[in-house]
């Protein structure tokens, strides 16, 4: 029956596909449907930073389309866009009728290559207190203030004639934009020339402005400046997207870049577009084309973003060849249609009857939770410890500990747990406790040193409780503390740990995103898209070579 109902829906697909298109053809490389039709042009305005973006998408969408001619134009200031206009422009150029974000730009401190401190520039970084010190403070804006062993020389900054550039780092920095200082310079190619001439300056631009597209790297002479984003004084392996710009774009993609210093490119028109030929190319911009935005020094969306804005150009537009079709053609399609129902419904009753456990696994597949900062709970005054880890002093002086949110939101639910037994000495950092799920184990670390005086009982009746009340009921040892007082200085709280959580989200998709395991078919499910949204119980159904990695690579580096 099943094959059946299969064979029957494909044949009518078939049918419905060759009466209802009729003369239209489909674009192969886009699937989008164009008339043909003698005057297949297409004019492109674009910002003049775009302009090398936009000629590259036009001589490839030409390449694969030898029938549609593409005309790409450099917009002048204060130009307005015509109804059959298609304009790539910049954040900065303000409102229009119809925008759509079709990619990611990044705003950059740059330096000189031959600073003599850039050793320690690379291993330290500059975090955003910092920065917020140089652009407004001029007693700080001094190589000696901004990095632990810095030369007391003072330091020029160059900021390019861009509002955007300025906007973002006001936000970056919490500075007042009215409050930053710099020499502002009019172009690229004199902010690279200042920078170049003082071995100590910085320059702020967009990566654009610095990159060499004959090398995909920063121009000689100029170094991107590392930005110390989770504010501890160093580059973690995590945060260092430095050395290249093939990994800086994709440390922007992923989102290890800060979110404040992104910033958007867009397709832009007076109206939205309706034309068949423009939905075409866009729509091939947001598939196929996204590969030349990394080529040109951008960042591509992410693929949850795509289908949202390829949904928005084609999903709801009903086309005037579409509602004058042949009356016999939409007879034949509700005849169609009305078998194609009926034969569903009786394969949907028989595999009903016969399969009823594994529909109700396969629907919860199908509306898999996002998984992000907003989903972890974090319930102020815990200490939280790096391991994934709680703890909590009660009134007799003895510490609660337990596992934070984040992980069981990872692992999903578990169905055992090995624990020490009482009277065990535990010390911080080594393994306290190993959480199973369906034969798939990770060994957690102890936040605190000192002797376990209860386990949990209820965890070995039912370990779900951990996922369910990771708080409270959750909790898996009270331990007598041995430095107490000591080991709580390296655990954070409250808004610090959001803050450090935002650092895990990121290496999270970064581990997801490197693994050469998930590259299949198999676990796709498992993110929207590396760099984009996580789908919650990430680790549940994957295979044990993938929780080993995950100890190794994501929780044995937290200790």
């Amino acid at each position: 029956m099943k094959n059946f109902s299969v064979l029957i829906i494909g044949l009518s697909l078939l049918f419905f596909c060759k009466t209802s298109l009729g003369n239209e053809q489909t674009d192969n490389q886009t699937g989008v449907q164009t008339k043909t039709s003698a005057e297949n042009t297409l004019n492109i305005l674009s910002s003049p930073e775009l302009n090398n973006l936009a000629t590259n998408w036009a001589i490839e969408y030409g390449r694969l389309n030898p029938d549609m001619k593409i005309a790409v134009s450099n917009m002048t200031e204060n130009q307005t866009t015509t109804v059959n206009d298609l304009s790539f422009i910049s954040e900065e150029t303000g409102e229009t009728a119809w925008k759509m974000v079709i990619g990611r730009d990044a705003i950059v401190s740059v330096v000189n290559a031959k600073n003599p401190m850039l050793n320690e520039v690379y291993r330290q970084g500059i975090s955003a207190e910092e920065f917020a010190q140089l652009l407004s403070n001029p007693e700080k804006q001094n190589w000696e203030t901004m990095i632990d062993g810095g030369k007391n020389v003072r330091i020029n900054y160059f900021i390019i004639n861009n509002e955007s550039v300025k906007t973002n780092l006001s936000n970056f920095s919490k500075t007042n934009s009215e409050a930053i200082n710099g020499v502002i310079v009019a172009n690229a190619a004199e902010l690279i020339l200042a920078v170049q001439k003082d071995v100590y300056a910085i320059g702020f631009c967009k990566l654009t402005d610095v990159r060499d597209a004959s090398t995909n790297n920063t121009i000689e002479g100029i170094k991107l400046l590392p930005i110390d984003k989770n504010k501890n004084g160093r580059i973690d392996n995590f945060e260092n997207i430095y050395e290249n710009l093939s990994d800086f774009t994709r440390g922007v993609w992923i989102g290890k870049y800060p979110h404040d210093l992104c910033g958007s490119i867009y397709a832009a028109s007076s109206a939205k577009p309706t034309d068949e030929n423009t939905l075409a190319f866009l729509t091939w911009i947001l598939s196929d084309g996204q590969q030349f935005l990394n080529q040109n020094g951008y960042s591509d969306l992410a693929s949850v973003e795509i289908q949202s804005n390829i949904d928005a150009l084609t999903g709801t537009k009903i086309t005037e060849a579409q509602s004058h079709e042949p009356f016999t053609s939409k007879i034949w399609l509700l005849i169609l249609l009305g078998f194609v129902v009926t034969a569903s419904i009786i394969t949907a009753a028989v595999g009903y009857r016969k399969n009823r456990k594994q529909i109700a696994v396969n629907e919860d597949d199908n509306f898999a939770k996002v998984f992000n900062e907003h989903s972890v709970t974090a319930p102020k005054g815990l200490y939280f410890d790096k391991t994934h880890t709680w703890a909590f002093m009660e009134k007799d002086g003895n510490v609660k500990v337990g596992l934070d949110d984040f992980l069981q939101h990872v692992t999903g639910t578990l169905n055992r747990v090995i624990m020490k037994e009482p009277g065990e000495m535990v010390r911080k950092g080594e393994k306290i406790l190993t959480i199973v799920r369906d034969g798939k184990q990770l060994n957690i670390y102890s936040p605190i040193s000192g002797i376990i005086v209860e386990q949990n009982q209820k965890l070995i009746s039912d370990t779900s409780v951990i996922n369910s009340s990771p708080f409270s009921k959750g909790w898996v040892y009270l331990i007598e503390p041995k430095n107490w007082l000591r080991e709580i200085q390296f655990m954070i709280m409250g808004e610090n740990y959001r803050e450090w959580l935002q650092n895990e989200f990121t290496r999270l998709k970064d581990f997801f995103a490197s693994s050469t395991r998930i590259n299949s078919v198999a676990y796709a499910h498992i993110t929207l898209q590396d760099g984009g949204e996580l789908t919650d119980n990430i680790l549940a159904d994957l295979e044990p070579e993938v929780w080993e990695d995950f100890q190794t690579k994501f929780i044995d580096t937290s200790k």
